[in-house]
């Protein structure tokens, strides 16, 4: 049986994208299912966890269009240690005893929304001279990345750690115990002014973002240092972490084969693309990769549709041309 489409997968900390890949590959042949191409729609660190969606046959085709789309990450900072990974992996370089109050972050925080610049990790994938940054700085060689243009679409505090043992201020004491849940303070306001050990936030990202240099960033305009704990991916593209499976899952459904069950469509990282409803004649003259006139598409990219199967990416302009065909075949 041949599968196309999307297993969108809730990753673990501790594992690689490439591993996860051969998970699923691993899934698929404990299934009996056809050998079919596999891919990932952005690669996210062992130490983070959350969303990776993987692409499964034709669905390949169009992972490109995941890795530039736009991603969400709750993430912790933890102040006063910066290691040289920028993550909990890598050895401590520098220290601060300086830690900011939750107000000061909540004011610093609109200071990194919208259009930045910054610059990567030394420990990352980008290539210098044609080698990993990752690999020369395990090396021991100095790294130097040129500073990169993203945007960070929102940037907001989830939950705020409090320093252990600091005290409020009189006029920002805790609610009592016995107060009724729905009188107590929100947290953002009982604990705005305590100093506070480290910081969880929510971020909405442009591609080529990296969440560990944000941190980075956000601690050392907060007067201190800091640097990532926790990485979850929450969503890449249109997919969310409600639509995530974990590793058991897969592995249970690839025993009793029914990993099609777990799948979603192709179409299902093409929901942002305006849909062109073809003939079958028109959708033959695309497979043999000819142009279209007198279609009326909207400008730009198009998903080509013959009923509910998926024909070619299709770019509209005078004509209609072939972006990317599908050799799919409706059952």
């Amino acid at each position: 049986m041949s599968v196309h489409g999307w297993l969108i997968l809730d990753k673990p900390v501790g594992l690689g994208s490439t591993q996860a890949v051969s998970a699923v590959k691993r899934a698929l042949r404990a299934g009996g299912y056809a050998k079919a191409k596999v891919g990932h729609g952005g690669t996210l660190d062992p130490l983070a966890s959350g969303v990776l969606p993987i692409a499964l046959g034709e669905a390949t085709k169009i992972t490109g269009r995941m890795l530039d789309a736009d991603k969400a990450y709750d993430f912790t900072i933890r102040f006063g240690e910066e290691t040289d990974t920028l993550d909990a992996e890598g050895p401590v370089i520098a220290t601060s005893a300086a830690r900011p109050t939750l107000a000061q972050v909540e004011a610093i925080l609109a200071r990194f929304t919208g259009p930045i610049s910054q610059i990567p990790p030394a420990y990352s994938a980008l290539k210098v001279d044609g080698k990993r940054a990752y690999d020369l700085a395990r090396a021991g060689e100095e790294v130097e990345l040129a500073s990169r243009d993203v945007v960070i679409h929102q940037l907001t505090v989830r939950h705020p750690g409090l320093v252990p043992g600091a005290t409020a201020p009189q006029a920002e004491a805790p609610a009592a115990e016995w107060m009724p849940e729905q009188a107590r303070p929100e947290p953002s306001r009982r604990f705005r002014h305590y100093g506070i050990e480290e910081v969880t936030l929510s971020a909405l990202v442009s591609k080529g973002t990296y969440i560990r240099s944000l941190a980075r960033d956000i601690a050392y305009a907060l007067g201190t240092v800091g640097h990532v704990t926790m990485l979850r991916r929450t969503k890449a593209g249109p997919f969310p972490l409600e639509s995530a499976i974990s590793l058991d899952i897969l592995d249970e459904a690839a025993k009793d084969a029914r990993l099609q069950e777990l799948l979603l469509p192709l179409t299902a990282g093409l929901v942002d693309i305006p849909v062109l409803a073809v003939s079958p004649d028109q959708a033959q003259a695309l497979r043999q990769g000819r142009r279209l006139s007198g279609s009326a598409a909207p400008p730009g990219l198009n998903l080509a549709m013959l009923g509910d199967l998926p024909i070619a990416l299709v770019e509209a302009r005078d004509d209609i041309s072939v972006v990317r065909g599908f050799n799919l075949m409706s059952e």
